[in-house]
């Protein structure tokens, strides 16, 4: 974002609280590396908490209704489906309304796409808020306002409040409050840390979104049984505090604690190797005091369009299962057996466990070939086929149910994590730039975006189209999968052909005229 340290008409940011504390207590500076292993570790947890919030409501899902129709798992196919008569889990209870009654899954659907439209429309302006804010400050704002409104939304269960709206605006404002992470988070860590494996560096860093995910499952269920309220005031409290941490000691970038790699100790005692990108940060902002690149500027970067395109479908097959995957799972027999919604929220913690491994290897093998469009493309192909096996067989036993929502996850997560990092990074520092290093946001925020649109729409359409058929479901994410892969495909060629060119331009110095003698 418009980082910048100018004494006039810029940004002015002064040290966190927190480390000022601790400089005067240690009686020295802190040291470069220091400050990036605080960075790192505090961004990291920060959108963890976020989405640990985010993942509450999917949890609550099947408290608040938990009479939806089951339907036969003998077909994939919707127009083949055979309802079966008089099945529903037992164990979930009364429900709550206006969410019991028989439009309560359409209704829950309304709220999902409520909170990400507002959360999708908010990230497009949240980077250029951002430019104009202490990162610091606004990222504090954010996850204050996302606790408040979260634990708000948890308060209905105790003021006993049945009204639709109410909780409609509550999801509304949360999703505007946790449209101020990822992009502001995605600078912090662009302003320490540079371009060396830059996929695999991010790949890591982003199993906050999976480990998010899996703390706000185990935190809601293990609460849910002592009133579905507070599964959500509780994660609620959570990222206030995460806030308040970050608040106190987060470094923004090294302008704004005045961090320098030559004043590191070890940076000094030790020659820097051949190609060590350390000291070059992904946003030079501190240097670069251009003004901010524009909205349509930053569309016509090569490969934003395209991208963003392939992660509003990545995100609507990655958010169906954000949001419905506890409810499903508990409205599925597995083995002939009904699972309680503690159960059921544990069990889906699993798809976001191989959406770690996904994201990870995913960074690591876009960064060993240097084809980011292959590398997303390929996981999202094979996302269909593990997402077939999954509805088809998932039901047959346990540990098959484990084994194939492991490499769901791993496929459907592995390019949204992989899109939402190494890629926006990649395009925030394009070439075409001509070196203006502040475009990251603003590329970040349109990707995303884009993305969030998608993951708002996955969720909408399964509220509605699972009262009918989940085998419907599952054939929409697998066309919506398969929709991503195809949008990379110019991008794929191109990486392609650069490919084959780089094999023969390393070919042509091993042939020496005496090889060409007869």
């Amino acid at each position: 974002m418009g980082l910048t340290g100018e004494p006039t008409g810029e940004i002015r940011y002064r040290k966190a609280l927190g480390l000022r504390f601790v400089e005067y207590v240690k009686g020295s500076a802190i040291s470069y590396k220091t400050h990036q292993a605080i960075a790192l570790t505090i961004t990291f947890f920060a959108y963890l908490a976020y989405h640990a919030t985010r993942k509450t409501t999917s949890v609550v899902k099947s408290a608040l209704d938990p009479q939806s129709p089951d339907v036969d798992l003998q077909s994939i196919f919707f127009w083949r489906r055979v309802p079966l008569q008089g099945t529903r889990n037992s164990a979930l209870g009364a429900g709550w309304a206006p969410f019991s009654g028989s439009d309560g899954t359409a209704l829950l659907g309304e709220l999902d796409v409520a909170f990400l439209f507002v959360y999708a429309i908010g990230m497009f302006f949240s980077g250029h808020v951002g430019d104009r804010m202490d990162l610091r400050i606004f990222l504090t704002i954010g996850m204050v306002g996302t606790g408040l409104f979260t634990a708000l939304y948890g308060v209905g269960y105790w003021a006993n409040i049945h009204t639709f709206y109410y909780y409609l605006i509550v999801q509304m404002l949360a999703g505007l409050f946790q449209s101020t992470g990822w992009p502001s988070v995605v600078a912090v860590v662009g302003n320490w840390f540079g371009k060396k494996k830059r996929g695999l560096i991010m790949g890591i860093w982003n199993s906050h979104t999976s480990l998010g995910n899996i703390t706000g499952s185990v935190v809601a269920s293990m609460l849910l049984k002592y009133g579905w309220g507070w599964s959500m005031v509780v994660p609620g409290f959570g990222i206030v505090f995460m806030g308040l941490v970050l608040f106190f000691f987060l470094p923004v970038s090294p302008d704004s604690v005045g961090a320098n790699i030559d004043d590191d100790d070890e940076q000094v005692s030790s020659p820097r190797k051949e190609g060590d990108e350390l000291a070059v940060p992904l946003l030079s902002m501190n240097s670069d005091h251009r003004s901010a690149v524009g909205f349509l500027e930053a569309w016509r970067i090569p490969g934003v369009a395209s991208f963003s395109l392939c992660l509003f479908f990545s995100k609507l097959v990655a958010y169906t299962f954000l949001y419905w995957l506890p409810f499903y799972i508990s409205h599925t027999a597995i083995e002939g057996r009904y699972l309680s919604n503690e159960e059921s929220g544990n069990l889906s913690t699993l798809f976001d466990v191989g959406g770690v491994v996904g994201g990870i290897l995913a960074g690591h093998i876009s960064d060993r070939l240097d084809a980011r469009a292959i590398t997303a493309a390929s996981f999202m192909y094979c996302a269909i086929p593990a997402l077939f096996f999954y509805r088809s067989y998932g039901h047959v036993s346990m540990t098959l149910n484990i084994i194939l929502m492991l490499i769901t996850g791993m496929f459907v997560n592995g390019p949204y994590a992989l899109i939402t990092t190494a890629v926006s990074a990649d395009l925030g520092t394009h070439s075409s730039l001509k070196g203006n290093a502040r475009a990251l946001a603003t590329v970040t925020a349109i990707i995303d975006g884009t993305g969030s649109i998608g993951a708002a729409v996955g969720p909408l359409l399964t509220g509605y189209i699972s009262t009918s058929s989940w085998s419907a479901v599952f054939t929409m994410l697998m066309g919506a999968a398969l929709i991503a892969g195809l949008l990379l495909t110019k991008l794929v060629m191109a990486e392609v052909a650069s490919k084959i060119q780089g094999a023969r331009t390393y070919e042509l110095p091993r042939s020496t005229p005496s090889d060409l003698e007869v």
